[in-house]
């Protein structure tokens, strides 16, 4: 199968391509290399005759048309987004522009390449999204894929209208798309303004560890490994206009998350320990949902998928990776933002 990744430089796009090739799947890596890109994250297959890379912007629907004509893939996995949730906050404006406005632009050039072809039956367009767009929960319960959506962020109002995008075209157009909504991912090659490597980095530099508000919010932890499985096994097996949450069945509060990276590097890199010293609380971010938790019933029963990897044993490795490529996240450190609080404009 030849399959167009859009976001294919970023973090879970990476990991996609990165499985996808290692599974003999041509790949045709579309990004266009904002600040949380870096080619780096697919260097690893970057020589395979399998991998191909386009520079290319979703906002930009005629880019989108040549890149399909050029490549014309079997399926299209739709990755490329804004996605921090600070940053949203602060520039609500480029969440919509790339989610919502690509997301568009890509779905009509999807749907001309799908007709253009004779409508395949095989053609897939599986697109993307997070468990955020269903808003928070309280102390119990699971977001199911019937859960009503409730948006408390730009950046989720933005995917989540993006879903709503997707869902439109399949059936107003019948164009064969798949959905997934994932919980929140950790891992290799993670931009280095998510809580888990801001976790560890703060940690080796001797700075405070920011945790907000009282450190009470849950989310279900995914290994971005795991993810990229659950995505391959949805395109290929998926039922057409069906959505699947995907989660890690790993809740954790952030403020137990953080303290097991903390024992993790004492017993790693101990000339800095204790690190759990540096933990300080801060103030919480506006609209902070309170949790997340994903019921994964449907992909489970329907598709035969569960995660493989435990949040100690997905972390433990995490951490482990960012101690051995210091020159990878040294080298994102300087880019626009990193390091600094966001979101708190409102």
């Amino acid at each position: 199968m030849k399959i167009l990744v859009t976001g294919g430089a970023g973090f879970i796009g990476s990991a996609v391509v990165r499985l996808a090739v290692a599974r003999g799947h041509q790949v045709v890596n579309l990004d266009a290399l904002t600040y949380a890109a870096c080619l780096d994250n697919v260097a690893s297959v970057a020589d395979s005759p399998l991998y191909s890379f386009e520079h290319a912007d979703i906002r930009n629907r005629a880019a989108l048309d040549a890149v399909l004509a050029r490549h014309e893939p079997d399926a299209i996995m739709h990755l490329a987004a804004e996605s921090h949730v600070d940053r949203s906050i602060d520039g609500p404006g480029d969440f919509v522009e790339t989610n919502v406005t690509g997301t568009f632009n890509l779905l009509e050039a999807a749907r001309a390449h799908w007709v253009r072809k004779g409508k395949p039956q095989g053609f897939r367009f599986h697109h993307i999204s997070t468990d955020e767009v269903f808003g928070s929960l309280g102390a119990t319960g699971k977001f199911t894929e019937d859960t009503p959506y409730a948006p408390n962020s730009p950046y989720s109002a933005s995917k989540a209208a993006s879903d709503h995008l997707v869902r439109a075209w399949h059936e107003t157009y019948g164009l064969p798309v798949v959905l997934t909504n994932c919980s929140n991912n950790y891992g290799p090659f993670h931009f280095p303004e998510k809580l888990v490597p801001v976790v560890i980095l703060n940690a080796l530099a001797g700075k405070p560890i920011p945790v907000y508000g009282n450190g009470q919010n849950v989310r279900d932890w995914l290994f971005v490994e795991d993810h990229a499985d659950a995505l391959l096994c949805v395109l290929d097996k998926g039922a057409i206009g069906r959505s699947y949450n995907i989660g890690g069945e790993n809740e954790a509060r952030n403020i137990d998350l953080v303290r097991i990276i903390c024992a993790l590097l004492d017993e790693m890199r101990p000339d800095g320990a204790p690190y759990d010293r540096l933990i300080t609380f801060v103030a919480d971010r506006p609209g902070h949902d309170l949790r997340y938790a994903i019921d994964p019933t449907r992909i489970r029963t329907e598709l035969g998928w569960r995660p493989s990897v435990t949040v100690e044993e997905g972390l433990r490795r995490t951490v482990r990776w960012y101690l051995d490529n210091e020159t990878w996240w040294r080298a994102l450190q300087n880019r626009a933002g990193v390091g600094q609080r966001l979101g708190v404009k409102a």
